[in-house]
């Protein structure tokens, strides 16, 4: 999303300042109006009357406007105004609550009572009466749901669900008698039942060189509705390699999935073509991409369509394409948290993590979520059964603090993935617990450094001292992780011996504890006067190398350059 913050006084300056979004300052009314076309959204400090006079005469729909929330100058509230579900508006508030340690004023009706919002189901798109189903299952009505093509449903929307068939047009009452749902692909009349269109479809497109935007465009919408097919379960694109920048088909706007000619070859199809072989190497690109981006058991729906200068076909996938994001949190509070890891986070379907970690995320959940949480100690577990969910066409986000590749669980999902066929993984980076240490000391990575776990549970402590003398005798800056716990009491010790045999008395040592949490400790001390005392299993020990200073109260290690 493009937000725009807007502040008036110098009390709400600074707390723009401690947002990530772009800031103006000044008139309000003037920012609002003039960016009002272009931004995803607001966020305004200023008083709720005011946002309200100034935005009422720009609302056009709900579906268009931006998002707009207000922050009162004292930074305890924020509020959304508009587009709470349609637009963002409750997500960015949450967002912003956990960045500046507010409050989130959630005042739709599904939030303030803790209800499943339908139109926020991650991995679907709503449309229809979704106000009047709402106020019935509000009221404790429960859904009929009507499933067409047996696609996946969430555990939170069957939870509520009295009778789940597989027919139906979508009218208003269902064959219980309570609110309609109806779960398609296809276009429905209008009528009293909430649609959820599923991403079932993926489109093959094929082009000559230069085909414009326009043409692409205008043949998949006269596609889709010659074959009663709904836009909005169009999930991805697909074509040959040959066509991944093809600018008339990046124009769509849409994710994209190439395969080369010689997979695409290999797909048995109904309208092959010996021309388009002796173009690009394959007898087709549209109808093979189409069925090859879909999956195992995906059928074509609709066979390959042309206008003058590009050729589109339809597939329909049987389930949703599995995926795991790996997602590194940060090492606590929101402001350290990456956007491309909130995404990960809201728009997965799962969520699984140890206690504490999905602790540190709850701003991102709804009650559309469906959220696993674990005790420390069952990390293989809590692996598999990402990978498990991820293999059976779910989306899901395994949370971790600091970065899931730093002593976390990335590295075990890779090894574990061959057991479940490889589904996608995307690896979500984050803040580490030393790149956090460092920046509350000042600069002591400044240099060549290393970060060396102390925990020899699953590592011998041979080869950690081996790895500790070596550090040593290199004279590089060393973060030590999992440093000391109740039953590890010794190791911390004596890699501090090791390091004072090849250090001066007066190497800088810096000791964060809870790193980005409310609880954050910091002390500086040297290394004649490290203590193991000071230290627990949740501090970050960063020993400085021969030439590490402190410079003005800060831990510093000089690159080389000259001032």
């Amino acid at each position: 999303m493009t937000i725009l913050t807007v502040s008036l006084t110098d009390r709400g300056a600074q707390l723009a300042r401690r947002l990530p979004y772009r800031r103006v300052h000044g008139d309000l009314a003037a920012t609002v109006r003039d960016n009002w076309e272009t931004a995803d959204g607001f966020v305004l400090v200023a008083a709720l009357g005011l946002v309200v006079r100034i935005i009422g005469p720009l609302l056009s729909d709900k579906h268009l406007d931006p998002a707009v929330v207000c922050v009162d100058e004292s930074g305890q509230w924020v509020v959304p105004v508009t587009g709470g579900h349609s637009g963002g508006a409750n997500a960015l508030a949450k967002e912003v609550a956990g960045l500046l340690g507010a409050t989130a004023v959630l005042t739709t009706a599904t939030d303030a009572r803790n209800v499943m919002a339908l139109d926020q189901l991650p991995g679907f798109k709503a449309s229809g009466d979704l106000a009047g189903v709402t106020r019935r299952m509000l009221d404790g009505e429960l859904l009929t749901l009507t499933n067409e093509q047996q696609w996946p449903v969430p555990s939170s929307l069957a939870s509520v669900a009295s009778a789940v068939s597989g027919e139906g047009e979508g009218e208003g009452e269902g064959v219980s008698g309570g609110p309609s749902v109806v779960l398609t692909d296809r276009v429905l009349a209008e009528s009293s039942a909430v649609v959820l269109h599923p991403p079932s479809l993926v489109v093959g497109v094929g082009s000559a060189a230069g085909v414009s935007a326009e043409e692409v465009a205008e043949l998949l919408r006269s596609t889709l509705a010659t074959a009663g097919l709904d836009g909005r379960s169009v999930a991805k694109i697909a074509t040959i390699d040959l066509k991944a920048a093809e600018a008339g088909i990046v124009a769509l706007g849409l994710p994209m999935q190439t395969f080369t000619a010689e997979q695409l070859a290999a797909v048995d199809v109904p309208n092959p073509s010996e021309i388009v072989r002796a173009e690009v190497g394959t007898p087709s690109v549209a109808e093979a991409a189409a069925l090859l981006g879909g999956g195992p058991g995906a059928t074509l729906v609709v066979t390959k369509q042309r206008s003058a200068m590009a050729t589109v076909a339809i597939a329909r996938r049987l389930h949703p394409q599995g995926h795991l994001s790996l997602v590194g949190l940060g090492p606590g509070l929101p402001q350290h948290r990456t956007p491309a890891a909130s995404m990960a986070v809201r728009n997965a379907a799962v969520i699984i993590g140890f206690n504490l970690y999905v602790d540190q995320c709850t701003d991102l959940l709804s009650i559309g979520h469906e959220v696993v949480r674990s005790p420390i100690g069952e990390e293989t577990e809590r692996c598999r059964l990402a990978l498990q969910r991820a293999a059976a066409g779910e989306t899901v986000a395994l949370v971790c603090s600091g970065d899931s590749g730093v002593y976390a669980m990335a590295s075990l999902v890779f090894e574990l993935a061959p057991e479940f066929g490889n589904p996608a993984i995307t690896v979500v980076p984050g803040v580490t617990a030393a790149l956090a240490a460092a920046s509350v000391l000042g600069a002591p990575l400044g240099h060549d450094h290393a970060a060396i776990s102390l925990s020899d549970l699953m590592t011998p402590w041979t080869a950690i001292e081996k790895r500790l003398q070596a550090v040593a005798e290199g004279d590089l800056v060393v973060t030590l992780y999992n440093p000391r716990s109740l039953k590890r009491t010794w190791q911390l010790d004596r890699a501090f011996d090791i390091l004072r045999a090849h250090r001066p008395a007066d190497t800088p040592v810096g000791l964060v504890t809870d790193v980005g949490r409310p609880t954050q400790r910091v002390l500086q001390t040297t290394l004649a006067e490290a203590d193991s005392a000071m230290v627990d299993m949740l501090t970050c020990v960063v020993i400085g190398a021969s030439f590490t200073r402190y410079i003005n109260g800060r831990m510093v290690t000089p690159r080389g350059y000259q001032p």
